[in-house]
């Protein structure tokens, strides 16, 4: 008689394999939308960032921001708590300032209140990622 007893290797095996197999065959889900961060952008950023090199507005300008130290953009004027942060703006710490930038970083000049969704945050990130 066969041996019919299988052997459960569980979701988190499952879902590692089907997350492997998605970018070995170009079909993994991507961090977000960049259409959608564009739009995102436009409507909640664009008032006080520019996405050009050496422009800053009422905040700094964005371009290049992703992988770039907090506090350097040329020619703006930081405030004490963002120069002194530390931060580098990888997708995690975008991802976090994102969501609550006063408590991110208490003392930043920032008025914005935050994205609440984290898809809103995932678009915009992958948006940044392209200002190069």
């Amino acid at each position: 008689m066969p041996n019919t007893s299988y052997k459960f290797i569980g979701l988190k095996t499952v879902g590692v394999f089907v997350l492997a197999f998605g970018a070995i065959t170009g079909n993994a889900r991507a961090a977000g939308n960049i259409e959608k961060g564009a739009n995102v952008f436009k409507t909640k950023c664009a008032i006080c960032h520019s996405t050009l090199k050496g422009k800053n507005k009422i905040g700094p300008s964005l371009h290049a921001l992703v992988g770039r130290k907090a506090a350097t953009a040329p020619k703006y004027s930081y405030s004490s708590a963002m120069r002194k942060s530390g931060l580098t703006w990888d997708e995690a710490t975008l991802n976090s300032y994102l969501k609550a930038p006063r408590k991110k970083v208490k003392g930043t000049k920032m008025s914005f209140p935050g994205l609440g969704k984290a898809s809103q945050r995932e678009d915009i990130i992958a948006y940044l990622k392209t200002l190069k």
